[in-house]
């Protein structure tokens, strides 16, 4: 037999972005309980409004299934004495089993026989056990912010202000924080009211007679839709952008799409600070036209119904007219700062007490911008655009409207460049020095941008590890992860032939004039450290094999667009249609790696040769080498690979027919050398020996 099962936690609203994350733990915490306590179910369904978090269990079995549990004692020599009579040993683990000795045995298991016990154990009715289990399951959860509330020790999310737990028609009883649970949940705050649900089935349509649509697809849809109608009926296009739709389904139990609308001389300002101040401020969905312009119009979400929505609507308008009037006067009074003295400005604001001022780093991205630029032999005007951008790239933090709005950084310092007349290279750099910004953003579009932002991440990167700054674990405060990861997409989206060390010794020499707390070596490695974590992750995003990962790396990663080919070429190479035979060439690459490795130099005398074989063999690799050094050198690691494996049947004559580990001393010296510069080329592609075949 089965019931269903129905536990509700009612709280005072939760922050939006917390909820899904409650409903998944929830959904997770009762699945496991289940499964430790023996207890058969069917499909698990969860909810979730601002309100409250539920899960639905269907088919609950109202028993635990018995169990028989086979467990392992000690082998036979130490179970029984030479008359067969039981040890205390033995007995002793009787006795931990709950079973008579007489009901002991033994079973082999490799090769040694092993007393051993079969424990039953009775399944208890899920009754019993359900209100120990769920209090347990509650009061385990965990958030990303808790409190306390009243005298109770209890820290949740919300305060609990209702429980419903049913098992079939019976309530489950238990209490939480003075909580007793019932079978009597809350509609939604202003159009319901209380209603009992007799049974875990009538969960849904309960709260939905109450104004409550407490299925988060169902809600999500109802959203989607809604939004969709009007901009069929009103010719717009509405942008659903994902995080906010996302937040909004939290923040609704009922909802219904209203529109409204402002004053167009508002368009006036930057369409990125109208968005914004919609976006983030007021959770409104911006409006556009068919060529992608901002129209005077904004669609929200209300948490109710459709009485008197005008006058919402209204309200709505009111509220984002004075946020919109307060982005105006901020943007115009911007205009009256000048970049020469908002750059004064930086002076005082402190980035970090151990690293300076923000004029400091914008000095500092200043001096490595000028170092990669002469690196990479920029041209004379483009070298110069990238020391400008340079120089004013975080001149708009001082300006009220990013003071009011962080997130628009770097888009006002575009705007207001190119109103003070800068050059459009040097003012869409300024914008895009702070990309990617996150995980899936694009790199900077231009080199300009690209420059400056290589140079600020690794100056934040270089500076925070000179003072001992370095992730551990999952602590990063200063998100110097993905700035490393952002240094690798630049590097590798617009083809620097910027090598990782080169980048870290401009900005070490940079941090040197101001004197370094750690010696630049050891910076050095840790840098090298943990930019190889980056790089690998950027190899396992692309489906390249770990072993591959690792025989690519063991050759080195600063060259990034090498390392990248490199992986490519092994991996298709190792699971190709040809792996057989390269895996033969694997081998004898292995077999000329482990012997050069024993070299004491790579100077050959060919007058020492005495088989032809090795007469053959070195010809052979001094015609190609030159070769595989320029493939190498060009990129195009395929021919590099395709060239060494020519050198296949010679190795494996050279092997048949020489004994490399030769009695007389100079010979066998001279032997090793022959192989130390064929290992030479092949380390440059791989650490073959790290392949798993």
């Amino acid at each position: 037999m089965t019931k269903d099962l129905l536990l509700e936690i009612g709280l005072e609203e939760v922050p939006a972005r917390f909820v899904r994350g409650a409903m998944n733990q929830l959904k997770d915490k009762t699945v496991k309980w289940l499964a430790d306590s023996r207890i058969e179910h069917g499909a698990v369904h969860v909810y979730a409004t601002p309100r409250r978090i539920a899960v639905h269990i269907l088919e609950v079995a109202e028993k635990q299934t018995d169990m028989n549990e086979e467990a392992k004692g000690p082998s036979r020599k130490i179970a029984q004495d030479d008359q067969g009579n039981w040890s205390k040993a033995a007995l002793g683990f009787a006795r931990s089993q709950g079973v008579p000795p007489e009901q002991l045995y033994f079973q082999e298991l490799a090769g040694v026989e092993y007393v051993y016990a079969t424990k039953s154990s009775i399944g208890t009715q899920t009754a019993a056990v359900l209100p120990e289990g769920l209090l347990s399951l509650i009061t385990s959860m965990s958030f990303p912010k808790n409190m306390r509330w009243g005298s109770h020790e209890l820290k949740f999310v919300r305060p609990i202000r209702w429980l419903v737990a049913l098992f079939g028609q019976d309530v489950i009883p238990f209490e939480i924080t003075g909580v007793q649970t019932g079978n009597v949940t809350r509609g939604h705050r202003f159009l319901g009211e209380e209603t009992t649900v007799q049974e875990p089935s009538l969960y849904v349509e309960r709260l939905r007679a109450q104004h409550v649509i407490v299925d988060v697809s169902e809600r999500e849809t109802l959203i989607v839709d809604q939004i969709n109608q009007l901009a069929k009926d009103k010719s717009w296009e509405i942008a659903i952008k994902e995080d906010l739709l996302e937040e909004v389904l939290f923040l609704v139990e009922y909802p219904n799409v209203l529109f409204g609308g402002f004053d167009p001389a508002f368009l006036n300002i930057p369409q990125e600070v109208l968005i914004t101040s919609m976006r983030e401020h007021q959770r409104y969905f911006p409006v556009f036209n068919g060529e992608g312009e901002l129209q005077p119009f904004f669609v929200t979400v209300r948490n109710g119904d459709l009485k008197s929505i005008e006058l919402v609507a209204k309200g709505n308008e009111k509220v984002l007219r004075a946020r919109l009037s307060d982005a105006k006067f901020f943007y115009e009074e911007d205009h009256k700062l000048t970049i020469e003295h908002a750059l004064s400005k930086l002076e005082n604001i402190v980035y970090h007490e151990e690293l300076g001022s923000v004029a400091d780093k914008v000095r500092r991205i200043r001096a490595t911008a000028d170092l990669i630029s002469k690196h990479l032999g920029m041209a004379e005007q483009q070298s110069q655009d990238i020391s400008r951008a340079a120089d004013i790239c975080k001149f708009d933090l001082v300006s009220q409207m990013v003071y009011e709005f962080p997130e628009l950084q770097g888009i006002m310092g575009e705007d207001y460049a190119r109103k003070a007349g800068e050059r459009q290279s040097v003012a869409k750099a300024i914008n895009e020095h702070y990309q990617p910004r996150f995980a899936g953003d694009l790199a900077p579009s231009e080199l300009t941008g690209a420059i400056v932002s290589l140079a600020d991440k690794i100056d934040t990167i270089v500076g925070c590890f000179s003072i001992g700054i370095i992730p551990t674990g999952s602590q990063d405060p200063y998100a110097l992860r993905r700035q490393a990861a952002g240094i690798v997409q630049i590097i590798l989206s617009h083809g620097l032939k910027l090598h990782l060390n080169d980048l870290y010794a401009a900005a070490l020499s940079v941090h040197e004039s101001r004197g370094l707390k750690r010696p630049a070596e050891d910076i050095s490695k840790d840098l090298s450290d943990f930019f190889a974590l980056r790089v690998k992750n950027v190899l396992s995003e692309q489906g390249v094999r770990y072993d591959v990962i690792d025989a690519v790396m063991a050759s080195g990663f600063v060259d990034l667009k090498s390392t990248i080919e490199r992986a490519s070429v092994v991996q298709a190479l190792a699971a190709g249609e040809d792996r057989n035979e390269f895996k033969l060439t694997v081998e004898q690459f292995n077999r000329v790696s482990n012997l050069g490795s024993k070299a004491a130099s790579k100077n050959v005398d060919s007058a020492l040769f005495s088989e032809q074989v090795e007469t053959d063999l070195h010809e052979k690799w001094v015609q190609l080498h030159p070769a595989i050094t320029e493939a190498i050198a060009l990129g195009d690691i395929s021919k590099a690979v395709h060239t060494l494996s020519a050198l296949k049947p010679y190795i494996h004559s050279y092997f048949e027919n020489v004994m490399v580990m030769a009695p007389d001393e100079a010979v066998r010296a001279n032997r090793l050398s022959t192989l130390a510069g064929i290992a030479e080329d092949i380390a440059v592609i791989a650490d073959f020996s790290k392949l798993v075949w």
